[in-house]
This record gives structure tokens, C-alpha cells and sequence, in this order.
């Protein structure tokens, strides 16, 4: 019975890490309310948990590739590939309404600017401090510093190592989980409770999962504007880090 089970289960690999990961988000998102009453994003614990069994699937296996080393998460590893995953980054920006990120101005536009180069700059000056000196590795830990999802395509694009692209994830999971818990703590301080100031916000920070997250602690109705801008912050580091980021890295470090 359990043969004829995997079986099943390794012949439609893509269906089920679907069910598996939904199954992982929807517990993940009963404890965010239960246990950190939202303050801690669903998303957060999912990536945690995620990060944590990929790291036992690789120690059972002795493989590289986390869970999608065991047979019955194949499909797993396709589901987590670049395929998919720029596809979400494109859906995302999709669902982004202009008219309104113009209601920002150049202050939304400089907060997203500003926002992705300073987390690139951090995280690079922190990579090279651990002796990842290379441009390749301090632009992707710089592009994880921006967010989890900028790093991953960073490192694709440049031709990271496994061990890097890691980190980067990491580095943005970091930042994720800082900005959802401490945002309803700042909050008050920098006056963040109108929609401008969620665009700023949401523009500086960058990461949406953080910054939807926070603000819903703080106040849900800002939830849309911090998220709108935290999309475009993706889209521009995605499009910036790789390229111009990399080769100022190049230029200064002249490898």
C-alpha cells in the first residue's frame, strides 16, 4: 500500500508540493494568529519551517537540493525553480495599480530608489566583512539584503554558487522577520498611520511579505499602499541589482 502511495506521489511530483506547501501555509498561518496574534507574518513561519526541512531533507539524502532530494518531494524542486518563481515576481507587479503609486510622488519613487541601494550596500559590506569578496557573491548577498526574492535572481543571473544564493535567502528572511515584528514599534516614532507614509515605508523596506505583515499590526488599512510600493521595490531591485549594482561592485573592487 505505502509503494502504491509513493508511487502516486512521485508520478504527480508538481501536484503534490502544491498540496504541500499549501498544507505548510495554512498551518503556518493559524499559528501567526494564534501564537504572535499577526504580528509575526504567516509567510515568515512558512520560509522558516520551509528552510528548516530543507536542511534535514539534505542531511538525509547527503544531496544538495534540500527535499526535492527525496523522491516523493520531486516536484518540489520544480516548484521552487526560477520558472516559477519569476513568473510570481511578474504576476505580482502585475496586480500593481499605477495611479495610485503616483499619489507617492518623488518621495515614493526616492524611497524605493534609496531603499533597495542602502539594504545592497549593507548587505554587500557585510558579505565582504565574512570574506565573500568576490562581486558575484557581495551582489547577491547584497540583492538578499534587498529581499529573499532579489537575491535568488541575482545569483541565477550572475552565476552564484548554491552556498551564496543560501545565504542570500537567509539575509532576506532575516530582514523580513525584523521588519513584521518591529514595525507596529516604530510606527508611532516616524508618524507611519496615512497612506503616504505607508508608501514610503513600504518603499525603504522593500520586503512585502515584512512590510504587509507589520502594518497589518499596525494598522491593516495601510496594508495595500506599504505593499504596492514594497512590489515595485522588488521589481526595481530585481532589474538594478544584477546589473548596475554588480558592475559598480566591479568597478570597486576591480575583479
Amino acid at each position: 500500500m505505502n509503494e502504491v502511495i509513493a508511487g502516486v506521489l512521485e508520478g504527480n511530483g508538481l501536484v503534490f508540493a502544491f498540496l504541500a506547501v499549501g498544507a505548510l501555509i495554512l498551518v503556518s498561518n493559524y499559528f501567526s494568529h494564534k501564537l504572535t496574534r499577526g504580528r509575526l507574518h504567516g509567510s515568515a513561519i512558512a520560509i522558516i519551517v520551509g528552510l528548516v526541512l530543507a536542511y534535514f531533507g539534505g542531511l538525509h539524502t547527503g544531496g544538495e537540493r534540500g527535499l526535492a532530494d527525496i523522491a516523493i518531494f520531486a516536484g518540489i524542486g520544480l516548484m521552487g525553480g526560477s520558472m516559477l518563481r519569476d513568473f510570481a515576481i511578474v504576476s505580482t507587479a502585475y496586480g500593481v495599480d499605477l495611479q495610485e503609486i503616483k499619489k507617492a510622488g518623488v518621495t515614493g519613487v526616492l524611497a524605493v530608489l534609496l531603499g533597495v541601494f542602502v539594504s545592497a550596500i549593507v548587505g554587500a559590506s557585510i558579505a565582504a566583512a565574512f570574506g565573500y569578496t568576490d562581486p558575484v557573491s557581495m551582489a547577491t548577498i547584497g540583492g538578499g539584503a534587498a529581499t529573499y526574492i532579489v537575491g535568488p535572481v541575482t545569483g541565477t543571473a550572475l552565476g552564484a554558487s548554491s552556498e551564496v544564493i543560501a545565504l542570500s535567502v537567509a539575509a532576506g528572511l532575516v530582514k523580513s522577520v525584523v521588519v513584521m515584528v518591529g514595525t507596529p514599534f516604530i510606527a508611532p516614532l516616524i508618524k507611519l498611520n496615512n497612506y503616504k507614509s505607508a508608501m514610503a515605508y513600504g518603499g525603504l523596506m522593500g520586503t512585502t511579505s515584512g512590510v504587509a505583515g507589520g502594518l497589518a499590526a499596525t494598522d491593516k488599512r495601510l496594508v495595500p499602499y506599504g505593499a504596492m510600493t514594497a512590489t515595485f521595490y522588488t521589481g526595481v531591485g530585481v532589474l538594478l541589482v544584477p546589473s548596475v549594482f554588480y558592475l559598480a561592485l566591479v568597478a570597486i573592487t576591480g575583479g
